[in-house]
């Protein structure tokens, strides 16, 4: 059985993948453009892939095809209708990032709401050094505890950056689909007025696409920090971006975009310099340990796959 991993550059290059060697011959590919797909796709039974776009066009070149293993819990690059319709397999790994999502977009709040980056380059430029105070308050930063976070999507993330955000004191609005016994769950109106920081942790369908749009934007508090380590699409960007720049919310802080890696030409790159503006290159599932987790887990699908199972199967 011939493997292929599609991607293996967006895993990070301290993973050993010859775990995946054990059910068969393995073809590493640090990336695959669309042109290449075919080529790499060829005589393979099982893809490993990350990020890389799995069409219809694409799949029906790939006749021997069995499996789909993503790297991920997202599946939005993938066409599960044409998998279904001809029965290749598609798991994606669930949870494997909870703890390292919740912590970034913890870390993101923090150093926004406490201006870090500001505090820290006063001590590096040597302006606190020759400042003749013994301390700096400006720019003026207020508690976390009492605030009011708001969190869009309350699947094993979200759950869990609710917990945490309750740990800090803040009290905590959910909105989600259906009620969740123990939280407080309101729609996502209200959530935009009453949140003092909004997190979105959703996954990119077609109900969620834009549903942080220039309407709700226009709600959130003057003082509103928006977190987005969920998907780029579930955000009118452009209205995001001009909100900060017009100083009509807080900040923001970003790990995601609807093109990826951020273009040269996108309205983020218009506010990169801001203080209040906190934007990572989508790492915040990636911590060490996570990643060593997901490729554990993709080898348990392989193997349940193998003997007849349907372990994290989204077809």
């Amino acid at each position: 059985m011939k493997i292929a991993v599609l991607d293996a550059a967006t895993l990070g290059d301290d993973l050993n993948l010859e775990l995946f060697r054990q059910f068969g011959e393995l073809c590493v590919w640090q990336q695959t453009p669309p042109e290449e797909l075919p080529a790499h796709l060829r005589g393979a039974e099982v893809a490993i892939l990350n990020k890389v776009r799995m069409t219809a066009q694409v799949l029906s070149g790939a006749p021997e095809l069995r499996l789909i293993c993503i790297a991920a819990t997202g599946f939005d690059n993938v066409d599960l209708d044409w998998c279904r319709a001809h029965g290749v397999a598609v798991c994606n790994v669930v949870g494997y990032s909870t703890q390292c999502v919740a912590q970034v977009t913890l870390a993101m709040a923090l150093s926004l709401m406490t201006h870090l980056p500001e505090y820290t380059e006063s001590v590096r430029s040597g302006a606190y050094t020759g400042g003749g105070t013994a301390n700096r308050l400006r720019p003026v930063y207020h508690e976390i505890a009492g605030k009011t976070w708001g969190i869009v999507g309350f699947g094993n993330i979200g759950r869990q950056v609710g917990q945490v955000a309750r740990a800090m004191g803040c009290r905590v609005l959910v909105n989600k689909r259906t009620p969740v016994p123990g939280w407080k769950c309101v729609d996502l109106d209200t959530l935009c007025r009453e949140a003092d920081l909004l997190s979105i942790h959703t996954p990119l369908n077609e109900s969620t696409r834009g549903l942080l749009d220039r309407r709700r934007i226009a709600l959130l508090k003057p003082n509103a920090l928006v977190i987005n380590v969920a998907r780029g699409a579930v955000v009118d960007e452009a209205a995001l971006a001009e909100a900060v720049k017009q100083r009509r919310i807080g900040g923001i802080g970003v790990d995601v975009y609807t093109t990826e890696p951020l273009p040269a030409i996108h309205p983020y790159q218009e506010i990169l310099g801001l203080p209040n503006v906190c934007l990572t290159p989508h790492m915040a599932w990636g911590g060490y340990e996570t990643r060593v987790r997901l490729l554990e887990e993709m080898a348990e699908n392989i193997r349940a796959f193998l003997a007849g199972g349907r372990r994290n199967r989204v077809d």
